[in-house]
């Protein structure tokens, strides 16, 4: 599985020369409501090439405390595929359809996933955070995350990057070392 972050705008209009060779790619995949487990259950059924990007919360119950594993990106996974195989993905139960533009898929930027992934796979904390449009972005220069471009943010003292999904616009906040990063102009 992989993941993803934001690398800057997206322009619909021009799809991307592997999707018309029938090369495999990453599209964001909307499910319906609480369904993102079930669809990959499904999906590794199927033998698609998924990414659920997790996150770890504690949940106050009126006895007790619980420790779940939540979706990132509520409502969205993300499925490596060449377009001549989404019927495939389509018929899973509780997916809802491919993200995309004038009714065709858009294929993500694989950098994308690979700085989600990475992100998710070596952050000792990530969560989701609200998509941001304004901010400085900043490119990561050192670490696991090197190379990974977000928008820099400040929450009680803690440096985070945000690593923004343009296509779905919904983010997550890794924290980062001030040190580790540096501004892109």
């Amino acid at each position: 599985m992989e993941t993803i972050t934001s690398l800057g705008a997206i322009n619909p209009a021009t799809p991307t020369i592997a999707t018309s060779r029938g090369e495999e790619c990453w599209f964001a995949l909307y499910t319906c409501a609480n369904h993102e487990k079930r669809v990959a259950t499904h999906l590794e059924a199927r033998k698609v090439d998924y990414f659920l990007p997790l996150y770890s919360s504690v949940r106050r119950w009126k006895d007790r405390r619980v420790r779940l594993d939540m979706p990132l990106f509520p409502g969205y996974l993300f499925v490596r595929i060449a377009l001549s195989a989404r019927l495939r993905v389509l018929e899973a139960p509780g997916v809802v359809r491919l993200i995309g533009f004038n009714g065709q898929p858009y294929p993500l930027p694989k950098q994308e996933i690979e700085s989600l992934r990475a992100g998710v796979l070596n952050a000792a904390r990530i969560e989701p955070h609200p998509h941001l449009n304004i901010g400085s972005r900043v490119r990561v220069v050192r670490g696991p995350l090197r190379g990974a471009e977000g928008i820099f943010v400040r929450k009680k003292n803690v440096y985070r990057m945000i690593l923004t999904i343009d296509v779905i616009a919904r983010s997550a906040a890794v924290e980062v070392d001030a040190h580790d990063i540096e501004k892109i102009f």
